[in-house]
């Protein structure tokens, strides 16, 4: 069998059987809200896996699924090296939202990475320690910020509510996921101009693992063309 890993709940999962149901693909659950197994209906040979969305990229490298629907945002995140790993077969065009980096309103002075390095070097020379982002997105945030030459800082955890860090002094910025820009606002916070660090969206990625049978080839082979991908 081809397995398929989808989002267990909410909007993901909503809008992944939408997509698939849209071109002749019935993803169902089986059984009670609390299972988290389903079927496929349209193409035989296959058979669908809920999980989180933040489970989905390790399922994908290890082989345990061979497609999921998850953010392009958490691939990368989660797995070094990710197109080592899997395959983006097409991007859905929902789930949308941007990883990006934000300061305080209050630093009227600082709008491009350039002026955060400059804060960050200065934040260091006042207090004797290092600027503080808080995210969720340890490796894409370290990897951008090395790339675009900021440094003096350091990335602190963050799995509660990222944006109210600043508000909390327990960080001077935060590099985090926005959709409407909203709730940055609300906590008095900014997107740097050229802050932009990935923008994400709900993805169909294909496991790289070459140990398919040619049951399971055949399957996903039938998969594209029904969807046109």
């Amino acid at each position: 069998m081809l397995k398929l890993g989808v989002p267990s709940k909410g909007r993901l999962m909503e809008k992944t059987f939408d997509w698939f149901g849209a071109r002749g693909v019935t993803l169902r659950k089986s059984g009670s809200e609390r299972e988290y197994a389903g079927a496929v209906d349209g193409i035989d040979g296959m058979e669908l896996v809920l999980l989180s969305a933040g489970e989905i990229p390790r399922e994908l490298a290890a082989g345990n699924i061979h497609l999921g629907v998850t953010g392009s945002d958490l691939v990368r995140e989660k797995l070094a090296n990710w197109d080592s790993h899997v395959t983006e077969l097409t991007q859905m065009g929902f789930g949308g939202a941007d990883l990006i980096v934000a300061v305080p309103q209050a630093w009227v002075d600082v709008d491009t990475l350039d002026d955060l390095d400059a804060a960050a070097a200065a934040f260091r020379a006042r207090h004797g320690f290092r600027l503080r982002i808080a995210t969720k997105y340890h490796r894409l945030a370290r990897e951008f910020l090395r790339e675009q030459g900021v440094a003096d800082y350091q990335l602190v955890d963050s799995q509660g509510a990222t944006e109210g860090t600043v508000k909390n002094e327990t960080a001077e910025a935060i590099a985090d996921i926005t959709s409407t820009g909203e709730t940055l606002r609300a906590n008095g916070l900014k997107i740097l101009e050229d802050g932009l660090i990935h923008a994400s969206q709900a993805t169909l990625f294909r496991g790289r693992r070459r140990d398919w049978t040619d049951a399971q080839r055949a399957t996903m082979k039938s998969l594209q063309n029904t969807l046109a991908i």
